[in-house]
């Protein structure tokens, strides 16, 4: 189509732009786009929050070796040493509940599980991760190399 010029200079012709249905569909494309992607996202950041709970169990399973060496028995304090293992209860981030479940002589068991309001508590796949003193790593309720990587 050609377009012409009037005398004062203005462009005469078809007018150029969108219309209001080809905005309409873009914003719905858009709008389908967001709605896969926005649960995907906080998928990942669940993925990512469960370190807090991983680093925190490796970090007081070996305060709790440690605690062996020193005192030939393991504790379930989490005080500050030399009487207890140096933590507060919850994980660095805050996201975890830390509590040493079981501790003695021949072993101890510190347990993870989600902070009540947190971001995790939502994380339906792992749950609850433990760790012993002989280093095994339990996770659930999915499998342990899942929610421990």
């Amino acid at each position: 189509m050609a377009v012409t010029t009037t005398a004062a200079g203005q462009r005469s012709g078809r007018q150029q732009g969108f219309t209001l249905i080809e905005l309409m569909i873009a914003v719905v494309i858009m709008a389908i786009l967001a709605s896969i992607a926005v649960p995907s996202y906080g998928r990942f950041v669940q993925r990512a929050n469960r370190a807090d709970a991983t680093a925190e169990l490796l970090r007081l399973a070996a305060a709790q070796e440690r605690f062996y060496i020193a005192n030939n028995t393991y504790t379930n304090n989490l005080a500050a040493p030399p009487a207890g293992l140096g933590g507060d209860g919850s994980s660095e981030r805050g996201y975890y509940t830390i509590t040493v479940t079981a501790a003695d002589v021949n072993g101890f068991t510190i347990q993870a599980v989600p902070t009540a309001g947190s971001k995790q508590a939502s994380d339906d796949e792992c749950q609850v991760f433990t760790i012993n003193e002989q280093g095994i790593q339990t996770a659930g309720p999915s499998p342990v190399e899942d929610c421990w990587r």
